[in-house]
């Protein structure tokens, strides 16, 4: 994708993601390559959400602060 300075200025943040999403901005001054902006290195795909992320994982047992409070009133902490 090729960008004016000034097109550029008005519309950052949609550069951002067309970025955050694999592509390559070029952004042109009076038709000549001033900057470029592209993906990190070695990123892959974004990871989901951290939420997303623990919903998905399934604890087993009794639940920490349970197991803290028990060894509290017991006086071994």
């Amino acid at each position: 994708m090729e960008i004016s300075v000034k097109e550029a200025r008005s519309k950052f943040k949609f550069l951002l993601d067309q970025v955050e999403g694999g592509n390559e901005v070029v952004i042109r001054r009076r038709g000549k390559e001033v900057a470029r902006l592209v993906p990190p290195k070695g990123e892959g795909k974004r990871l989901p959400s951290l939420e997303r992320f623990r919903s998905s994982i399934k604890m087993k047992g009794e639940p920490l602060s349970e197991i803290v409070k028990k060894e509290r009133g017991e006086g071994r902490y």
